[in-house]
């Protein structure tokens, strides 16, 4: 069967990753059946697909929610592979953290269930290096690789509770489907995801960077995390579709540590000459927990403050030939971005 007799479901389809993953199909010759959550962001995902390709006439567009199971049914039918993407990722974590745990882990029930349901061949799942590298407290680890997982505690925030409980909840519903209903899934752990977006909606990822380049941080918090360019996050998800061997693995999606400051520091050299006063100081994580009192958007970084987590992406690399780009042509790729849209 050729690429543009299969057709492949991509949920949450207006998404800041799942936008590029639309485009790298329909380059690579799949049909895409996108999941939107109104009329509007479907029309909105068309203009960007109208701006980027010619192939828009391989895109079909449905309303479709987590939440509910009305139109999966429908979303699913006669699709081969699905790449479950959505999953809330809010700017500010909420006052209650099932309001991230719940739609993500029965979204993603609900999608396999429909998935297996139709028949579909291999569904890929879109989860985080958070799942992976918040350990068991007191755990020391040189390197996480995909044997590790987080363990979810009491001082566990929300959004990393919601990817790790949902990566579980897919590895259980697989491992309970009866045989011959069996179906192939993959994960796909990204860690921070910077780059170009398609769009003018500063997507979550985006925000830390938009806040340097405007100026209106006071600095770069002690925070950091493995980086990943998103066109590489779209680029893994599409040999997760098409590689034999990748079944029932997960692959972390990440390049190298960085810390903000380090992110700070490459966008000065490249922008600050130009008008854009990023600051480049660390800021004292005293002073970070002081601004948490007064902007939610950063009840996030106090459990993360001075935690180093490095990760390997030996298994991408051995089984897809896949290679991150380097951080600096990431971090400029998201700066020129935001600038170019007018977005700082």
């Amino acid at each position: 069967m050729t690429t543009a007799q299969q057709t492949v479901v991509v949920t949450g389809a207006n998404g800041f990753i799942a936008q590029h993953c639309v485009l790298a199909l329909l380059r690579a010759g799949f049909r895409v059946r996108g999941t939107v959550r109104s009329a509007t962001k479907a029309a909105h995902l068309k203009s960007i697909v109208n701006r980027s390709t010619e192939l828009r006439d391989q895109l079909e567009l449905v309303e479709a929610h987590l939440e509910r199971d009305e139109a999966w049914h429908t979303v699913m039918r006669g699709a081969h592979h699905v790449l479950h993407v959505a999953s809330p990722f809010p700017a500010t974590l909420p006052a209650n953290e099932n309001d991230l745990i719940v739609p993500a882990t029965e979204g993603t029930r609900r999608v396999l269930r429909a998935a297996s349901a139709a028949g579909v061949r291999r569904v890929v799942v879109t989860s985080s290096i958070a799942a992976i590298v918040h350990g068991a407290p007191g755990e020391h680890v040189e390197t996480y690789d995909e044997s590790h997982w987080t363990v979810p505690t009491k001082g566990t925030d929300a959004y990393v509770k919601s990817k790790t409980l949902a990566e579980r909840a897919a590895w259980d519903f697989v491992e309970r489907l009866p045989p011959g209903e069996q179906l192939e899934l993959v994960i796909i752990n990204p860690g921070s995801v910077l780059g170009p977006t398609l769009d003018d909606n500063c997507t979550t990822s985006l925000i830390g960077v938009r806040k340097l380049l405007s100026g209106r941080a006071p600095g770069a918090p002690r925070f950091g995390n493995a980086v990943v360019d998103v066109r590489d996050v779209a680029r893994m998800h599409l040999s997760a579709l098409t590689t034999p061997q990748a079944a029932g693995q997960r692959f972390i999606c990440a390049g190298d540590f960085a810390w903000l400051v380090d992110i700070a520091r490459l966008l000065d050299r490249h922008f600050g000459g130009r008008g854009y006063p990023v600051p480049t100081r660390e800021v004292p994580n005293w002073l970070v927990r002081l601004i948490t009192a007064f902007d939610r958007s950063t009840w996030g970084l106090v459990h993360h403050l001075d935690q180093r987590r490095e990760v390997s992406h030996e298994r991408a690399f051995r089984i897809f030939g896949w290679k991150p780009r380097p951080l600096e042509e990431t971090v400029v790729a998201t700066g020129a971005s935001l600038i170019s849209r007018e977005m700082v």
